[in-house]
């Protein structure tokens, strides 16, 4: 049986929030809040969370952030149905797929992980908490793990790389560089040809 493009995309999508939702699980229930395992000396588990965008970056209110993400998100989902309906392919609607599960990564922390879990300061959270969680849902605190401190100074200190990050955010920056490297011409037409749907769709 021949598995469509479809499938395959749903397939990345699922596969990489599974890995990316595994390993923010594990951590959240097995560190502590800045607590770290030395893999190799240039990567280490490093347990941080942040209220903000990939990298820790923080910008903008959390509630918007979310909301954000989740307009995104299915901008996304359509955006994908109509790569797939005008027969684009299958390397570029894969490459949309990994920046769509990357964001829906993240945005999963923020929907339930307050819920579920007590907060890491100190100790290792639990999970369903008597009292309830450390936050309401949509305010849930992002995961980060993956740390590589590749480059660093005479006194220790990190120059190159600093941000700790999972999963989910390296799913998008693989995705944006892939995209860029070899698919910008398949971008430039298919945002071309959905507004040129868009216009017959109006003009109709």
């Amino acid at each position: 049986m021949k598995i469509t493009i479809a499938q395959k995309s749903t397939f990345l999508i699922l596969l990489v929030l599974l890995v990316d939702q595994a390993s923010k699980i594990y951590v959240k229930t097995h560190f502590s809040l800045g607590e770290y395992v030395e893999v190799f000396s240039w990567f280490q588990i490093r347990f941080v969370e942040n209220n903000g965008m990939a990298f820790g970056m923080e910008v903008i209110g959390k509630l918007f952030l979310t909301i954000f993400r989740l307009i995104a998100v299915g901008a996304l989902i359509y955006y994908i149905r109509k790569l797939i309906k005008k027969g684009f392919s299958t390397g570029y609607i894969l490459t949309v797929s990994l920046i769509l599960a990357g964001a829906a990564g993240n945005i999963l922390d923020s929907l339930y992980f307050g819920v579920v879990f007590s907060d890491s300061w100190g100790h290792v959270a639990s999970v369903f908490p008597q009292g309830g969680g450390y936050a309401a849902p949509l305010y849930g605190k992002v995961v980060d793990m993956l740390y590589f401190p590749l480059i660093k100074d005479s006194m220790g200190e990190t120059l190159f790389f600093s941000p700790i990050f999972n999963i989910a955010d390296s799913a998008i920056s693989v995705a944006v560089v892939i995209l860029f490297l070899f698919y910008r011409k398949d971008l430039d037409r298919s945002l071309e040809k959905i507004k040129e749907n868009e216009q017959d769709e109006q003009g109709e």
